[in-house]
């Protein structure tokens, strides 16, 4: 992507102004610019807001944008780096306005940082000036970041599987939590993937949150023998579709609602009615066409808002008592993602087909 001489543009975004920098820099192979970018979350604005609002949140910024190609790094790379990667930034960048606030969060390793907190629109709309194409917010809020208030369930789609896959488990999905006092709310992923998000009461901690939606994956595998997985190891998953589980884990986090995908189409993160889920596809939904859509719908994830009305808030009492009844027969925590230190009660962290001690019936659920 070449850079641009073009004069830089102000937008006025909710009585603050916001400067964008090179506005005609091509972003995405559909010649789709910086300026278009940022006019998306203007256009958004409420609703971009509402899924970061109050919420420490990591920004996955693609500077130079979106190339076929192109990877995500782990790390910010360094300056002369010619790829054009994107990556992950956790800590507050340098240089910050002042009306860009910050929360306090700890990884796993014990380590802290101030990450971004969105509190107003013009804080999404600098982001995006830095390029930040998807904002990644804890499922907390920054009054009190060790409790939980959201759920995030992740429908992912396996090889062999695809979005229509991940849209037919969502009823089964949707029927089981009501049957646990939940109410969920499903987005696309804006990649294959299907999100359920359900507003809590903001006490629960991470590893409640977790165990709970393991024993949410487990009764869906058990009601969709064959379809559904909750199996951490890919060469064990199948042609399924895997409830990612460790996405209610510390530090790991769900895109939002209406951000930006990184790939080729500019696919949005739209948040979806139950009832439009079996007729709608990802591509459906993208940075040109999505200003529309909400202009019309509104947004349909207010509900996970973090200055919601408590009213909607939710229990994971009905969840963690299923948690329980599982492990009474014999089910055993899941491994954590590889870059996690050892958890209290987690079986061993081994790649099954290396494992030759392992009871290959230990960790199946049971019909």
């Amino acid at each position: 992507m070449a850079g641009s001489k073009t004069p830089a543009v102000e937008l006025d975004v909710a009585g603050r102004t916001v400067r964008v920098t090179s506005p005609d820099r091509v972003v995405f192979p559909r010649d789709i610019t910086k300026l278009q970018v940022v006019e998306y979350f203007v256009a958004v604005a409420d609703g971009i807001t509402g899924a970061l609002l109050h919420r420490p949140t990591t920004l996955e910024r693609w500077p130079k944008g979106w190339h076929e190609g192109a990877h995500l790094a782990t790390r910010m790379p360094k300056p002369d780096d010619p790829k054009g990667d994107g990556f992950y930034q956790k800590r507050i960048p340098r240089g910050a306005p002042g009306y860009v606030e910050t929360a306090t969060i700890a990884f796993p390793s014990g380590r802290t940082a101030d990450e971004v907190c969105p509190t107003e629109p013009a804080v999404v709309a600098w982001a995006a000036n830095m390029g930040t194409l998807t904002f990644h917010p804890w499922p907390v809020r920054r009054d009190d970041v060790e409790a939980v208030d959201q759920l995030r369930i992740d429908l992912d789609p396996q090889p062999g599987t695809d979005f229509s896959d991940a849209a037919a488990v969502a009823p089964h999905l949707r029927e089981l939590l009501g049957e646990l006092d939940l109410t969920g709310y499903p987005k696309t992923s804006g990649g294959r993937g299907l999100h359920v998000f359900v507003p809590l009461e903001p006490r629960w901690t991470f590893t409640e949150a977790r165990r709970a939606t393991i024993a949410i994956g487990r009764e869906l595998e058990r009601r969709l023998p064959g379809r559904v997985t909750t199996r951490w190891w890919k060469e064990e998953r199948g042609e399924a579709i895997f409830v990612d589980y460790n996405q209610m884990a510390r530090d790991r986090t769900i895109a939002s609602a209406w951000s930006i995908r990184a790939n080729g189409r500019a696919t949005v993160s739209m948040p979806l009615d139950w009832d439009e889920v079996p007729d709608v596809h990802p591509d459906d939904f993208d940075v040109l066409s999505a200003p529309a859509r909400f202009a019309e719908r509104g947004d349909l994830f207010a509900a996970l808002r973090a200055d919601r009305d408590p009213a909607l808030d939710c229990s994971l009492d009905a969840a963690l008592d299923l948690a329980a009844r599982d492990e009474a027969n014999g089910l055993e925590d899941l491994p954590y993602p590889p870059e996690y230190p050892k958890m209290p009660g987690e079986p061993k962290r081994v790649q099954p087909s290396r494992d030759k001690d392992r009871d290959r019936n230990k960790d199946a659920v049971g019909e």
